[in-house]
């Protein structure tokens, strides 16, 4: 596989998608049963991943947890600094990381077969959930001293149906943003080859 080399375009696109992390933010609702809130912003990991890919779409997650780590209110609620990182909630904002780089390689790996927006589904489903929730819940119940079964029902479990249509969301727009800029131009720099044109 090719490495991947950064350009002009990649200069606007990866703090674009870290600015659409910070506006998913605006999406916050504090749950009284778990110390993890109710956001959007799982979303934007997924919509990076998606549609920039791999490692675009991991920088840009590394981009906005610079962010958070100095300070900027980026977080959902206004929320930022690096005990954010290291409280309860932690392991879900690193795992936007996980998620965004899974998502993208899942993508990429995948796009060329049949039925393309379900394997875009399928790459948000896996991605999302597993990417974002595993080490959220591991780090969870490190930081509240429950058992991980505890951890999975107060951390992952009440979030999964609105998790499951930010996974139909982040595939309906990624499948309209390729529809309209086709995925070679958006992961290969140079011209796609003809198998991939085809």
């Amino acid at each position: 596989m090719q490495a991947a080399r950064f350009n002009t375009r990649d200069l606007v696109m990866v703090p674009l998608f870290t600015a659409i992390m910070i506006a998913l933010g605006f999406l916050y609702i504090p749950l009284p049963f778990t110390p993890v809130p109710i956001t959007g912003q799982s979303l934007g990991a997924m919509l990076a991943g998606s549609i920039l890919g791999a490692k675009r779409g991991a920088l840009s997650m590394v981009v906005f947890l610079a962010l958070v780590a100095v300070g900027a209110p980026v977080l959902a609620g206004g929320r930022g600094g690096f005990g954010i990182l290291v409280g309860p909630s932690g392991g879900y904002i690193l795992g936007f990381l996980l998620g965004a780089f899974l998502v993208g390689l899942l993508t990429q790996a995948l796009r060329n077969r049949r039925g393309g927006f379900w394997w875009i589904l399928i790459s948000n489903g896996i991605g999302g959930i597993v990417g974002i929730h595993a080490p959220g819940i591991v780090w969870l119940s490190v930081v509240t001293h429950r058992s991980l079964f505890d951890a999975l029902m107060v951390g992952s479990v009440p979030f999964l149906p609105g998790d499951m249509l930010k996974i139909l969301a982040a595939a309906v727009i990624a499948q309209g943003v390729f529809a309209a800029y086709p995925m070679e131009r958006l992961f290969a720099h140079g011209k796609p080859s003809p198998s991939e044109s085809s």
